[in-house]
């Protein structure tokens, strides 16, 4: 499912709430949010929404397209990163989502606080690869998105000691829960996280990149 096109613009400096997010939750729903800019998605992004997508139990992932990485040059044109996530989000269980672009952040606490106000009552989980976690402390407001929701952290190529080392992971070392839990991480009360060993897979966007400039 791709959730695109015009729609009311909301400013998160104001109340957070969406006028029309393009997508229906229902309350008592578990929900991964895998948010990324995805220039371009590749197979590595589908295994680490489809390994949450099973392990963890949950209802759906919403792949949130960012506008922009503020961490990240300039990222190709959202419609097209949008089509570029699509190819990868397979079957119903996944939506593919300009959200972030519709109520205007930048930033992933804004986003996260601004659907949970939109969608009381659903369990929302936080997806990211390994690698993502050793540079969250790097991200507006990282705490207090620990706080905010649940955390899934999956294996990524390279990523196993920095992750282990990483600041967040030191941080709540207390508040990880075995992977064997994995099915109740949606319901337990943040801050909570765990990090999950799958086989690896080695699809880079830099790589992608990489590779379609020295073709041209």
């Amino acid at each position: 499912m791709w959730s695109a096109g015009p729609a009311p613009h909301l400013a998160i400096g104001g109340r957070p709430q969406l006028l029309r997010p393009g997508f229906v939750l229902a309350r008592g729903q578990r929900i991964g949010l895998f948010g990324g800019t995805f220039d371009p998605a590749h197979d590595g992004h589908a295994h680490v929404a489809e390994t949450a997508l099973r392990r963890l139990g949950l209802n759906k992932i919403i792949w949130l397209v960012s506008p922009q990485n503020p961490l990240k040059p300039r990222s190709a044109d959202l419609r097209r990163r949008m089509a570029s996530a699509a190819r990868f989000a397979r079957g119903p269980s996944m939506i593919v989502s300009d959200v972030e672009s519709r109520i205007g952040s930048a930033y992933t606490i804004d986003t996260l606080r601004a659907l949970k106000a939109r969608f009381p009552g659903v369990y929302f989980v936080w997806i990211m690869g390994a690698d993502n976690l050793s540079s969250l402390h790097h991200w507006r407001g990282w705490s207090q998105i620990v706080h905010e929701a649940p955390m899934a952290v999956i294996a990524r190529p390279g990523s196993a000691i920095r992750s282990r080392l990483a600041p967040a992971a030191v941080r709540y070392a207390g508040r990880r829960l075995h992977s064997r839990q994995a099915r109740r991480l949606a319901l337990t009360p943040a801050p909570a996280w765990l990090y999950m060993r799958e086989p690896l897979n080695f699809s880079s966007s830099s790589a992608i990149r990489a590779k379609l400039g020295q073709s041209r």
